[in-house]
């Protein structure tokens, strides 16, 4: 086997065949009714633009903002905080296509599945990988915001049973067992590598 070494300019071939229109979406799409069906159930919609120009543009909807658009209507304190964004005391707040946002992140209403899909979305997702509380932290506030979300975030990663299993010692390993020397006398013990010894009269006993 001989190994040759083609510059960028001198590899045409390969250039243009990843060019052709055979490898864009719309020709997939067209063609492959199983990468459709796949599609669906990520629910994701392909909208082909037109057929003479030959592109394909993915309209990712997520519910994830409806039910948190929802959740603020029944949240008396979340309630409370729109009108006084609408009546402008509170210039951290801001409504924005109806929804609340406390530094341009979504307020989280106070219900338990909302937020528990949240977390396990962040944490046991495909993409996430069960990151650490601090990580986890990070990739949340910057999206998301509700009073007390550090400490939930650090309570559900303590219960994770996957991140408590695969959790690696940072300690050193004990080894083998030293055992203790015999002592010499009767009623006598080793202490940190010192002998202390006893002694016992039975005539006093």
């Amino acid at each position: 086997m001989e190994i040759k070494y083609h510059p960028g300019k001198a590899n045409v071939v390969a250039d243009a065949l990843s060019r052709k229109p055979r490898g864009t979406l719309a020709f997939l799409t067209s063609i492959d009714p199983y990468l459709l069906k796949e599609l669906e159930k990520l629910q994701i919609e392909v909208v082909l633009p037109g057929e003479s120009a030959g592109l394909a543009a993915l309209q990712i909807s997520s519910s994830i903002i409806d039910k948190i658009k929802e959740g603020q209507q029944k949240d008396p304190e979340l309630a409370k905080l729109s009108q006084k964004v609408e009546e402008g005391y509170t210039p951290e707040f801001t409504l924005k296509e109806g929804v609340l946002r406390f530094r341009a992140r979504l307020c989280v209403p106070k219900i338990d599945k909302l937020r528990e899909e949240l977390l396990k979305e962040s944490h046991k997702s495909t993409l996430s990988t069960h990151p650490g509380s601090t990580k986890m932290y990070r990739n949340l506030k910057s999206l998301y915001w509700w009073p007390g979300i550090k400490k939930d975030i650090a309570e559900f990663v303590a219960h994770c049973l996957t991140c408590e299993n695969v959790k690696t010692e940072h300690q050193k390993p004990g080894g083998l067992l030293q055992p203790l020397p015999i002592p010499v006398w009767k009623w006598g013990s080793y202490y940190r590598g010192f002998y202390c010894g006893f002694a016992w009269n039975s005539k006093e006993a």
